[in-house]
């Protein structure tokens, strides 16, 4: 160890410094070009939907829902809800599922309906906290306050949307299970919790 940190730190005699810099730039520019090509590449519907445990569960319930086919065209896939824009969230989402999740479907946590249905309430639990703690981040990526026009709203969902904006609520605050199946009806039966379970999240 102590003679490869002596070649390192030894200066060059056979090439220029400008030509070891050049290089060093080269190797720099082709490393991040890889890595943001793989971030982008992690966070397409085909890769989100590559393991069995969402291409059969909440991939199937969203298929159902507004966010997938409407009159528009305009379709959310699943990074849209689950995976930040802004880059250092998105990193930091990445090497959380890289040493969270990704283990768990290798050690087939979730590998059957049953396991997923029994595991789905805690699950849905994580994703809810999250959105309450980034303020809907995701969601506010199409959805903004401040762009609605209010008046072409029905009465209730005008009156929640004003009494949201004025309380500070966030959507999550009221739009649980939109996309997938909903079970937040099944917190009042839950028990009580207790200490931590992993943080096992599906984002």
């Amino acid at each position: 160890m102590i003679r490869l940190w002596r070649f390192i730190h030894r200066p060059s005699a056979r090439y220029s410094l400008g030509g070891l810099v050049a290089v060093g730039g080269i190797a720099g520019i082709l490393f991040w070009g890889a890595f943001n090509t793989a971030l982008e590449l992690s966070s397409t519907e085909t890769f989100c939907i590559s393991c069995h445990e969402m291409r059969s569960t909440v991939y199937e319930e969203l298929k159902k829902t507004i966010h997938y086919t409407n009159r528009t065209g305009v379709r959310a896939i699943c990074s849209d809800c689950h995976v930040p824009k802004n880059w250092f969230y998105k990193v930091r989402r990445k090497i959380q599922a890289t040493f969270n999740e990704v283990p768990k479907h290798f050690l087939g946590t979730l590998d059957t309906p049953e396991k997923f249905e029994a595991m789905r309430l805690e699950l849905a639990k994580h994703v809810w906290a999250t959105m309450k703690e980034n303020d809907s981040r995701e969601c506010r990526n199409c959805h903004l306050f401040n762009s609605m026009d209010l008046e072409r709203q029905k009465p209730r969902a005008r009156g929640q949307h004003e009494d949201a904006t004025a309380s500070g609520e966030t959507c999550i605050d009221c739009h649980k299970g939109i996309a997938h199946k909903a079970v937040h009806e099944a917190l009042e039966e839950a028990p009580a919790e207790g200490g931590e379970d992993g943080g096992f999240t599906l984002q």
